[in-house]
């Protein structure tokens, strides 16, 4: 019942404050801004739509990283969570499932509008949003990693956006291997079973080496 009322203010403070506000304006934007770019080649845009889409959602997340702990750090909460009973490799599965329900899902969710803005077939947007879905959790989960090591430190998302770039970049590949897949009508469940798979290894290991990093941060 803690981790379910921690996983509900997380995602009531994504939206009352400016992280899902400012994650679903920059993705927007930047989708926006591509048509101009690279002007009236309706099949050009649509070749670097599945890369694109990828890129402006990675970023998007990243602003969103320094909400993960620094504002309960600063105001006292997260002390409040350490003595509240529950194990805090528990307390940050709950903060990284509130940061994709409040945060990534809206984001995936409108990404379709983002889609036909850059040109992708109608029938091609039920296949982008199982890829994007797929590949989607482990943004959080190897996110709220950096934001662990980036902890306490005044003015943290840059450095934690430093931290979790590389780790992104497996997720980039294949989700942008099985987009463009997708839109080529091709079969791509060999992408979606690697996206599940580094999913499932990020929810197993990055709680652990998040919760030994916010451990050290207290010695």
């Amino acid at each position: 019942m803690k981790l379910y009322a921690l996983c509900r203010r997380d995602i009531l403070l994504a939206w009352r404050g400016t992280g899902a506000g400012l994650a679903m304006g920059f993705f927007f934007i930047a989708i926006m801004f591509l048509p101009f770019g690279i002007g009236a080649d309706l099949q050009f845009l649509r070749t670097l739509a599945t890369g694109f889409i990828w890129v402006a959602l990675m970023l998007a997340v990243l602003l969103s990283l320094e909400q993960m702990f620094q504002s309960d750090i600063e105001d006292g909460s997260f002390d409040q969570l350490l003595l509240g009973g529950v194990a805090l490799e528990w307390v940050i599965i709950a903060k990284a499932l509130a940061h994709w329900l409040g945060i990534i899902l809206p984001l995936i969710l409108f990404a379709p509008l983002a889609g036909l803005l850059l040109n992708i077939s109608p029938q091609a947007l039920m296949f982008m949003l199982f890829v994007l879905l797929a590949g989607s959790p482990a943004l959080s989960f190897l996110g709220i990693m950096g934001a662990a090591l980036a902890a306490g430190i005044a003015r943290s998302g840059l450095l934690a956006a430093l931290l979790v770039m590389p780790l992104y970049v497996p997720i980039l590949i294949f989700g942008n291997t099985g987009l463009a897949r997708a839109l080529n009508g091709q079969t791509l469940a060999y992408e979606i079973i690697i996206l599940l798979l580094l999913g499932l290894a990020s929810m197993c290991l990055s709680p652990l080496a998040a919760a030994a990093a916010l451990r050290a941060r207290l010695k």
